[in-house]
């Protein structure tokens, strides 16, 4: 089974951009379609992204859609959230997740397709 290990949160300015890294290690990391969920504070734990194990398609929560942008290296195993343009609203901890291994991208929508995740990293948005 993969193993996934996020990095790059942090503390950032309304406005600010951060790039959060996903290291997977284990499994066959091609073989997975992968997606990025947030959990805020006395929330339930939300979709953000998913990409494909291509990386031709991915798709985004309408809240970070034209902000965020997923993207991937089969080669090194990574997978990367790019966000631009935050907002204090998209505070929260962040989960990279594995999709099972017959999920399709656009399943992963749905945690219950999600077959690894990752620790979570912190991501704060200052107003």
């Amino acid at each position: 089974q993969v193993q996934l290990a996020e990095s790059g949160g942090g503390l950032v300015q309304a406005g600010g951009s951060l790039r959060l890294s996903c290291a997977a290690s284990g499994g066959t990391f091609g073989a997975h379609a992968m997606a990025w969920f947030r959990q805020a504070p006395g929330k339930e734990r939300e979709f953000v992204a998913s990409i494909s194990w291509s990386g031709r398609e991915s798709i985004y929560a309408e809240a970070v859609q034209g902000r965020f942008t997923s993207s991937r290296d089969n080669v090194k195993n990574t997978v990367a959230l790019q966000m631009i343009n935050l907002k204090p609203e998209d505070t929260a901890v962040y989960f990279c997740a594995a999709g099972n291994r017959n999920s399709a991208y656009w399943q992963l929508k749905s945690a219950t397709n999600v077959g690894a995740w990752g620790q979570g990293t912190q991501v704060t948005v200052s107003s």
